[in-house]
């Protein structure tokens, strides 16, 4: 059996919310370097959907795995962590 009802969740920080139901997340993580043995940060962006344009730029926010919503859509809004203040 698969891993039905267990989704990936992500928090990050939102960068973008120009477009109409959808906002872009920069997510960090630390990466060991294999050499140096120093920790890196790495980043990925993320195009969520926000479903009722509540996200501004600089809130905190988790989001959740979902079926394809759109050609690079792939993640939902969960819910907001920290409103940017």
């Amino acid at each position: 059996m698969g891993d039905r009802g267990h989704k990936r969740t992500i928090m990050g920080v939102v960068v973008s919310n120009k477009m109409d139901k959808t906002i872009i997340i920069r997510a960090e993580r630390l990466v060991k370097h294999p050499v140096f043995h120093k920790y890196i940060k790495r980043h990925v962006k993320y195009k969520a959907n926000d479903e009722g344009n509540i996200c501004n730029i600089g809130d905190r926010v988790l989001i959740v795995e979902s079926r394809p919503l759109s050609r690079e859509k792939r993640w939902r809004l969960r819910k907001i962590i920290e409103k940017s203040g």
